[in-house]
């Protein structure tokens, strides 16, 4: 226990066991410099490459990003996590990314372009075979990248009313329910023609959404209304300058809790972008970039405090951390631990 009888704060990092990663590591978090020391590590589930906490159970979940799918769950109440169960195939392939929502776990299942809900008993454990897979259709103008959907990410918006999924191979956002166990698409809405956008983040008024694009180093500004479900998208930034289409892989997108700053990673330039909403939430300007710490950076977390800023490199095999300019939103290096083909760092 932390001074004052609160618990340590808690990191935990998902990595690829294909590339030489560890599985699962957790991580002792220090709140005053943003220092990570490695705790443990727990392997046994192939490549969970990203991870989720439960927000009312001490649980931890990871996708396996393999040709199987499949979704795993954690104990996590002491310094090392504790398996719950075996592993849940999820009816698609190759799940990149999980959230949880509506006593449910979601995954986006990039391979076969789909999104799955596996239910959640009351311990927080998983309830065996997936409720409802939804299967996305579509396709993209890039030959090599959108001849087929692929989800990459699903998570709920603001107001906990929608599941709200983004596909790369069909260049759209889908709005879904969840009702009765069973996944229901709302709507679909497109974005720009050989964009590829891969994840999502909403500004903390939940009026606006940002989606980043992979295939495009460019951010799409959406405006959000949560009574209609409805993503209407009304404007697009660089997050770099000068940098070709094929050279940059964008990869994740974070926001400041007070909607100041938005962050970028984009892998093939191994940078972090700044850029700045303006007062309405919906202009975005690029005010700077700075080298990512390591190579091949594949994705960020900002802390809870929104002071420091976290980057998973996965070919350099490091989470560096940087401590975040509050007036500038611009990260400056502060440290780094090794973990061999890190992929993700949430915090609990």
């Amino acid at each position: 226990m932390a001074d004052g009888g609160r618990r340590e704060q808690r990191a935990f990092i998902g990595s690829f066991t294909a590339a030489g990663g560890p599985g699962v590591l957790t991580a002792a978090v220090d709140r005053d410099s943003g220092a990570l020391t490695l705790l443990s590590t727990v392997d046994g589930v192939p490549d969970p490459s990203y991870l989720a906490l439960s927000p009312v159970h001490d649980m931890l979940y990871a996708v396996s990003e393999t040709a199987d799918g499949a979704v795993a769950a954690y104990r996590v109440g002491g310094d090392k996590p504790e398996p719950a169960g075996p592993l849940v195939p999820v009816g698609g392939s190759g799940p990149t990314h999980l959230s949880v929502f509506a006593g449910h776990v979601l995954t986006a299942n990039y391979g076969s372009g789909s999104v799955t809900a596996v239910p959640v008993r009351a311990d927080g454990t998983l309830a065996g075979a997936p409720a409802s897979v939804l299967q996305h259709t579509g396709s993209g103008p890039h030959t090599r990248r959108q001849k087929d959907p692929h989800a990459h990410q699903v998570q709920s918006d603001p107001s906990g009313r929608w599941a709200v999924s983004v596909d790369l191979g069909t260049d759209s956002v889908r709005v879904c329910t969840l009702e009765g166990g069973r996944l229901a698409l709302h709507r679909e809405f497109a974005l720009r023609p050989g964009s590829g956008p891969r994840h999502l983040a909403f500004h903390p008024r939940g009026e606006h959404a940002y989606v980043l694009n992979e295939l495009a180093p460019t951010v799409t500004v959406c405006r959000w209304n949560a009574l209609e479900g409805s993503l209407r998208p009304v404007g697009e930034t660089p997050v770099l300058t000068g940098v070709p289409d094929g050279d940059a892989y964008p990869s994740g997108i974070v926001v400041s809790p007070d909607g100041r700053f938005v962050w970028t990673a984009t892998r093939g330039q191994d940078a972090v972008s700044v850029l700045m909403p303006d007062a309405t939430g919906e202009g975005l300007r690029l005010v700077a970039t700075v080298p990512c710490g390591g190579v091949w950076p594949r994705a960020l977390a900002l802390d809870p405090s929104g002071r420091f800023l976290y980057v998973a490199n996965e070919r350099s095999g490091d989470v560096t951390w940087f401590a975040v300019d509050p007036d500038t939103g611009v990260p400056r290096r502060a440290g780094s631990v090794p973990v061999p083909a890190a992929s993700c760092v949430v915090f609990g």
